[in-house]
């Protein structure tokens, strides 16, 4: 089982620092999240700085909301990230629950879930190098993955799953204890099943963490709670974060258990120093500990 980095908003110039020791760490994979109204870092501008910065851990969006986005200038941001990171890149993709994004980009929010089945659809036919109508040619380059980046989509309505099914490549499931986790990731399996698709889907989890002292933790509940604002779930959330080495190993090995190819650790305070704490935290041997690997 591989263990990524969700990468935190709070300080972008931190960034670089961040995903430069997560590559010289075991971590498999750096993330970033994409708000429109928020004060966070563009993702796939920040994503495509980072691969430069780095060499080996994969890069990201967790998740993109891809119906905010022009559906061919994405295919070619996307295509062009996954050839100039050399096909490290993941696209993983949402819808978001934030009218105010909707708002702010000239989308009518009640379109969303029908805008994202369109544009996935355009997304394969262009990354096959097909037209992109009868009077418009193919929107290059070419991606370093054949047919594409890896698509994951994010979500818990039954729409996800089957979209994970006919048009993705997998799963990935955020801030749910691994119980529930385990039904969402056997939705997805089944979805799978019925429509034909040889293999498996990747399956993973998000959890929301922070290592360090008093000021680090406080620092990293002030920004989910910024983050989530008055979201019903926002209280849940905040409790739900993990702050100690044997919560965080305790929700891997749960999350490894059902399955799961990969947990996101999602850090919400800015300290790099956590990348550290984090590895040691994970990838230090210590007693039957089932070990996971980058």
């Amino acid at each position: 089982m591989s263990v990524g980095l969700g990468l935190p908003i709070g300080d972008p110039v931190q960034l670089l620092t961040w995903a430069r020791r997560a590559d010289a760490a075991p971590f498999s994979t750096v993330a970033l999240l994409d708000r429109l109204v928020y004060a966070n870092p563009e993702p796939l501008v920040t994503l495509a700085a980072l691969a430069g910065a780095t060499s080996r851990v994969r890069l990201q969006t967790e998740v993109l909301l891809a119906p905010l986005h022009r559906t061919a200038l994405l295919a070619k941001q996307a295509a062009t990230l996954d050839l100039l990171s050399g096909g490290r890149f993941t696209l993983g993709i949402g819808i978001g629950g934030r009218t105010d994004d909707y708002l702010a980009a000239g989308v009518d929010p009640r379109t969303r879930g029908r805008r994202l089945d369109g544009q996935l659809a355009t997304l394969r036919r262009l990354w096959a190098g097909e037209p992109l109508s009868a009077e418009v040619g193919p929107v290059g380059p070419a991606p370093a993955r054949p047919g594409g980046p890896e698509i994951l989509f994010g979500g818990f309505v039954p729409a996800v799953v089957e979209r994970v099914a006919r048009w993705g490549d997998g799963f990935l499931g955020a801030a749910l204890p691994s119980q529930q986790m385990d039904g969402m990731f056997r939705d997805v399996e089944a979805a799978w099943e019925r429509a034909g698709r040889t293999g498996r889907p990747r399956l993973l989890a998000q959890v929301n963490v922070a290592l360090g002292p008093d000021p680090v933790v406080d620092r990293a509940r002030r920004e989910l709670r910024a983050y989530y604002g008055d979201s019903p779930y926002t209280d849940h959330i905040v409790n739900g974060l993990l702050t100690t080495r044997a919560a965080v190993r305790e929700a891997i090995a749960s999350h490894l258990a059902i399955g799961a190819d990969e947990v996101m650790l999602y850090c919400w305070s800015p300290d790099p120093d956590q990348v550290g704490r984090l590895a040691d935290a994970v990838f230090a041997p210590d007693g039957d500990w089932p070990g996971v690997t980058g």
